[in-house]
């Protein structure tokens, strides 16, 4: 079987998707749209030597020109969009001349990306349909994947935020039966702490750098988790509240 891919067209620009890191969970549409791209634009944190996103991409890269960004790390929010208005000028002049530019992003460009910043500027400089999205894997899908739990069931409700706000957090764990939770890693002691309080280690999973070759660490006893030093960043946390059934009308939830 052929299955037809999109490719890339002049004078437009698609926010791509690659997955959580590993090479083979880059979508077939993802790969016809980077392996078509005029230029490719790869984002890398302050803080990283290397962008995982142009790692997990390479070998789709041949001719294509490479334009690697390095955007901040910092909770400044002018500071952020102001980084990124630049990236969306030097795309909209390579799309004007009728060039085709992707900018991948690990994970979903929708969840927590940089895409999301850098297509807030296009919107001001290129006609709607000149700017697309693909999706991605997410990491939170990967790691419920590799644990094997299912994220949701009948009529549960699941939240997604950053673990940047212990007072949030507690908050949402009333408020949903199962939650995701990114960017851990610096409040990891905070966040077991409060899981403790709650009675909840048990339910919790800590996933880092799922899908990365030879980083991945995944801990299905998060007391474990606790008591390792190595966690960064790119750490997903999914805690299982309990179940909303089909049968429960008073939206009541029942313990995992």
């Amino acid at each position: 079987m052929t299955i037809k891919t999109k490719k890339c067209q002049p004078g437009h620009f698609y926010a791509v998707g690659v997955g959580p890191g590993s090479p083979d969970l880059i979508t077939l549409r993802a790969a016809g749209l980077i392996e078509s791209a005029d230029t490719v634009i790869v984002p890398r944190s302050e803080l990283a030597g290397e962008s995982l996103a142009l790692v997990t991409i390479r070998d789709l890269i041949a001719d294509q020109e490479v334009m690697e960004h390095v955007y901040p790390m910092k909770r400044d929010s002018a500071k952020t969009r102001a980084c990124w208005a630049e990236v969306a000028a030097e795309v909209a002049a390579r799309t004007s001349a009728g060039l085709s530019v992707v900018q991948v992003t690990i994970g979903d460009p929708m969840i927590y990306s940089t895409s999301s910043y850098l297509i807030e500027s296009l919107v001001e400089l290129l006609p709607a349909e000149c700017i697309h999205v693909t999706p991605g894997i997410s990491a939170f899908q990967a790691t419920a994947s590799i644990l094997g739990e299912p994220l949701t069931l009948q009529e549960d409700r699941l939240c997604i935020m950053p673990a940047t706000d212990m007072d949030e957090v507690s908050r949402a764990l009333d408020r949903c039966e199962t939650l995701v939770l990114y960017k851990v890693g610096p409040r990891l002691r905070q966040l077991g702490a409060l899981l403790e309080t709650r009675n909840l280690l048990d339910q919790a999973r800590l996933a880092s750098y799922v899908e990365q070759d030879g980083r991945e660490a995944i801990f299905h006893d998060f007391r474990k988790a606790l008591a390792d030093e190595t966690h960064g960043y790119m750490s997903t946390v999914i805690v299982r509240l309990g179940r909303r059934s089909w049968e429960q009308t008073s939206g009541a939830r029942k313990a995992v």
